[in-house]
């Protein structure tokens, strides 16, 4: 049996808390029916008796502060609201604990914006993660030793596990409900619990914002060239001439203001607004393509598929607003 040591607190955003707590507590009914151990201790894990939003009458699930709880095997730390700066510093004590007891050999995972619990405490230089990818600036900007990898919903490595964002989360609690108990227990949960065993991306929820937090004017105007522009057929050389900068000394500015190259940059602004458009219901992806400064279809469903994990034809279907249907 795996003690699962699931962290709540008042600033924590209850769904990722009840979800994951949800899909433990429906695991350990599966076995117990079939006459199995149980394969998960849940505990409720907060700072201090009156710190926690809410007490579970599960039989499952047991209610211990941080102090009471010894080695666990997972700690599992949920997303939370409110201002970054000031949550790290509220919750310092979970976060000094979560350091502790990876040291002393628990496992850790992070939901969504949980990440921040186990950046603060240390764990991440050098690794991979993820979490929602609106995060990933801000992320970068305070941890820049980690390896964000924005486009995926699930990592695992050195025992730590971190998800992408919101819901997308509840897909870690499947994939350890599968390492933990078994592909058929994690085929049952995914039936269960509606949940795609093999989404591994969240590339295609991702929202192209244009990468604008830093305090280079000069990039900042090829940005807005970039922008204005991306239905031409650019060339960095071009670029790089209207902020009257050398081509290698370009580069080397816009990737260390935006964290692209240059040519990566307007790829990305071509797919946004070839996304927009097929959002807004465009039909025929030849003219799509050419609106968005592509000349090849095949290289347009490249770059297209690369960026969102998805072919246009799918992001259609799945993200156009006439096709939503609406009971009368």
């Amino acid at each position: 049996m795996k003690e699962i040591a699931l962290i709540t607190h008042e600033d924590a955003t209850l769904s990722t808390v009840t979800g994951a707590m949800d899909m433990l507590i429906h695991t350990n009914q599966l076995f117990a029916h079939s006459g199995k151990p149980l394969p998960f201790k849940i505990v409720l894990a907060v700072e201090n008796k009156n710190s926690g939003p809410f007490q579970m009458a599960s039989p499952f699930v047991e209610y211990k502060t941080i102090a009471e709880i010894t080695d666990p095997d997972l700690i599992i730390v949920p997303a939370f609201y409110g201002d970054r700066d000031m949550m790290l510093l509220k919750h310092r004590e979970i976060i000094g604990w979560i350091k502790s007891s990876y040291q002393d050999g628990s496992e850790v995972a992070s939901l969504c914006s949980g990440i921040y619990f186990l950046a603060e405490a240390g764990l991440l230089p050098g690794r991979s993660c993820t979490a929602h990818w609106s995060d990933m600036e801000d992320i970068v900007r305070r941890y820049p030793d980690v390896n964000f990898l924005s486009d995926m919903v699930i990592t695992d490595q050195e025992g730590i596990y971190t998800s992408g964002g919101a819901f997308s989360s509840l897909n870690l609690i499947l994939y350890m409900i599968d390492k933990f108990c078994g592909k058929e227990v994690g085929i049952w949960a995914s039936k269960m619990f509606s949940l795609d065993m093999d989404r591994m991306s969240q590339s295609h929820f991702a929202v192209f914002k244009g990468q604008r937090q830093h305090k280079d004017d000069d990039i900042l105007k090829a940005q807005t060239y970039i922008e204005q522009n991306h239905h031409l057929q650019l060339n960095i050389d071009e670029i790089a001439g209207h902020t009257n900068m050398s081509k290698r000394n370009f580069i080397r500015r816009f990737k260390k203001a935006t964290h692209n190259t240059p040519f990566e940059y307007l790829q990305r602004v071509k797919i946004e607004a070839a996304k927009k458009a097929l959002e807004k219901g465009a039909q025929n992806i030849n003219l799509l393509m050419y609106d968005a400064g592509y000349n090849d279809i095949k290289t347009f469903r490249e770059v297209f598929k690369k960026i969102t994990g998805l072919t246009p034809q799918d992001y259609r279907r799945k993200y156009n607003r006439d096709a939503v249907f609406l009971p009368n």
